[in-house]
């Protein structure tokens, strides 16, 4: 009888696989990368699809996990999958890695460069790359499923493995939730995720026991005002010195408002007023990003915001019937939280398994948002949202001294070292996964 195409795979790996030694899941990992993961990654940086349009790159990410044995779902919260691996009682522990592009044109210099250009959410044609790493995480869960298919004697329980769609347009997660994930599949255990740091050296894993990204709320402020002719400015009330009255105002939440050990951003993003040089203007638009690390903070913030608005609109003049409108968006990101427990245990067998040389301590990168919290904060599920660092040390040092600066996520320059951010992505989420499924 003929073996299945799964069999033949499942007996290859396991012959790169004496036993489940760290050293040999290093040797398994690293030859599975040169014979299969390196084209896989290749493929998926010249091929990004924009958010919510992820059709092909879903087709194959599913292509990918069903030639190893998982039961994969596709259409979930749109072009999400979801791919499940029944191995016998035990948790369950999902894994997720996010599949879009972004409306950005690579000036990478890399020999594969994304030269793909496609219609966006509005008709227009754009350019479009992984300027984010993505497909460094979707190569990491291939070689994470290809890995654990190829040892179920080792590790008893259900692996969930996610491509989720639409990250850097916001609804991907949220949009998997509405869809009854948790109903349908059953609700995890404990969660993992990672992402691609430009900003650490490659090969590196970083583990916050924190708060890894920040919740972010979008606020809209209206101001009304009284338009008149700019030569008469008696004769009405400015929104736009309103405007940027509250736009001066708002700094002082952060600085003389939140207690200084706690987090906080509030950035005006765009102001919007007028037609003409010489109209005043009877509105004016502030469109605001909001960041917070608890719901505290994030409760303090954008009742902070809605006074200040109000009562600064009140000190102009402005009548109580038009006083300004502060519409916080019904979207909003919640922080994404590691549960310190989990984090101390993973960092513990990553120390252990891997080396304390290749733990760096978080680094402080801003108030960058995720909507992985969609899947981990309501029900909680404990999870560890960990980072890879994806720039080799050289390049680094090469900035220091003058030459070509490392280029940031987001940027047409962003690059990705991706043969050491796959093989650690893959073996430091192998560690996590035998910790809580290894067969007692």
């Amino acid at each position: 009888m003929k073996k299945t195409l799964t069999a033949v795979f499942v007996s290859s790996m396991l012959a790169l696989i004496p036993n489940s030694q760290a050293s040999d899941i290093s040797t398994a990992i690293n030859k599975d990368y040169q014979d299969y993961l390196a084209p896989l990654w290749d493929h998926f940086h010249r091929n990004p699809e924009l958010s919510l349009m992820e059709f092909k790159t879903a087709k194959r990410l599913a292509k990918e996990l069903r030639a190893v044995g998982f039961e994969v779902t596709e259409g979930i919260g749109g072009t999400g999958i979801v791919a499940i691996m029944k191995n016998g009682s035990g948790p369950m522990v999902m894994v997720r890695a996010d599949m879009d592009g972004l409306p950005v044109k690579e000036l990478s210099g890399l020999s594969n460069a994304s030269t793909v250009t496609m219609k966006d959410w509005q008709g227009k044609d754009v350019s479009v790359m992984h300027a984010c790493g993505h497909d460094v995480h979707m190569t990491s869960l291939v070689g994470t499923a290809r890995y654990m298919a190829s040892i179920k004697e080792q590790w008893s329980g259900t692996l969930m493995l996610i491509g989720q769609p639409a990250e850097e347009k916001g609804p991907g997660a949220s949009a998997m939730m509405a869809d009854n994930l948790w109903k349908r599949f059953g609700q995890p255990d404990y969660a993992f995720a990672l992402h691609v740091t430009a900003n650490s050296e490659a090969g590196k894993i970083l583990v916050d026991e924190g708060s890894p990204y920040a919740g972010a709320d979008t606020v809209d402020i209206i101001v009304h005002g009284i338009g008149a002719h700019g030569a008469s400015p008696h004769q009405g009330k400015d929104p736009i010195v309103i405007g940027a009255q509250i736009v001066n105002n708002l700094q002082t939440i952060i600085s003389r408002e939140l207690a200084p050990r706690f987090a906080g951003v509030i950035t005006v993003g765009a102001f919007h007023a007028g037609t003409k040089h010489n109209i005043i203007s009877d509105k004016a638009h502030l469109q605001l990003t909001v960041r917070s690390l608890t719901p505290q903070v994030r409760e303090q913030l954008l009742s902070a915001i809605k006074r200040i608005a109000i009562g600064t609109a009140r000190t102009a003049g402005i009548a109580e019937d038009m006083l300004p409108e502060v519409k916080v968006s019904e979207f909003a990101y919640p922080p994404t939280f590691n549960d310190a427990k989990l984090a101390r245990r993973l960092k513990t067998v990553l120390n252990e398994k891997m080396g304390a040389e290749y733990l760096l301590e978080p680094a402080e990168e801003g108030m960058g948002a995720e909507d992985f919290g969609f899947f981990t904060t309501k029900p909680y599920i404990p999870s560890v949202y960990f980072k890879v660092g994806g720039t080799p040390k050289a390049d680094f040092e090469r900035a220091e001294a003058g030459g070509t600066a490392v280029g940031s996520h987001h940027s047409p320059q962003f690059k990705i070292s991706p043969e050491p951010a796959v093989k650690a992505g893959v073996e430091a989420t192998v560690h996590g996964l035998l910790e809580l499924m290894a067969k007692k």
